[in-house]
């Protein structure tokens, strides 16, 4: 598979509270050029988080898009998703590798350390998150990460680099100058008037192969 890059969506329950709207936001991004999709939901509706997994995984396939599941490999598993992203309480990267095989996606946060995303490496990971980088909604209380953060993860690591945490259209460059290979976007993506258009506003900050 191609290096990742570009938008990094991920869904948010609060802004997608229906199927259909989670669908519909969700292919208003991927028309304006949204790259990977995470679907992030932490109810305990096993039986919706199923349904939408399978249904946004469907909507992707339509636009070449892999779909990453937040924290749960089984989730990943039951619903043929491409992979999982993973926190640091969320189990290792080798056991996901392990359970989902060879061909998964699977990413992990690291916040502001990059020990975290070398050990995240030999451990299998394909690509890295660190974050937040700006002041974030949707988790206000996360340490803030410096830029040059980026710069020696692009230095050092041979995966690629997500950047996360309070980004925008307004502050996106400097995550992307700074080395970011994709940005992830919740709120300034999925909170927007016009979400297709907003997709494109990001995608065209963004490096493609």
């Amino acid at each position: 598979m191609n290096r990742l890059q570009g938008l990094y969506g991920l869904t948010d329950a609060q802004l997608m509270p229906t199927d259909s709207a989670m669908l519909e936001q969700v292919e208003a991004a991927l028309r304006g050029g949204m790259r990977l999709l995470q679907y992030r939901d932490k109810s305990t509706d096993a039986a919706r988080r199923l349904r939408q997994a399978r249904a946004l995984l469907e909507l992707c396939r339509q636009y070449d898009c892999p779909l990453l599941i937040n924290d749960d490999v089984e989730l990943a598993r039951a619903s043929s998703a491409d992979g999982v992203h993973l926190g640091q309480q969320d189990g290792s990267v080798a056991a996901a590798r392990d359970h989902l095989g060879s061909h998964a996606l699977i990413g992990q946060t690291c916040h502001d350390r990059i020990e975290l995303a070398h050990k995240a490496v030999r451990e299998g990971a394909d690509h890295v998150a660190f974050g937040a980088f700006f002041p974030s909604r949707t988790k206000p209380g996360a340490q803030q990460a410096p830029l040059q953060l980026l710069q020696t993860a692009r230095a050092q690591l041979d995966v690629p680099v997500v950047a996360i945490g309070g980004i925008s259209v307004d502050n996106a460059h400097q995550v992307v100058a700074a080395g970011a290979d994709l940005i992830a976007v919740v709120h300034a993506l999925f909170a927007a008037e016009d979400i297709q258009q907003q997709a494109n506003r990001f995608a065209r900050l963004l490096p493609t192969s």
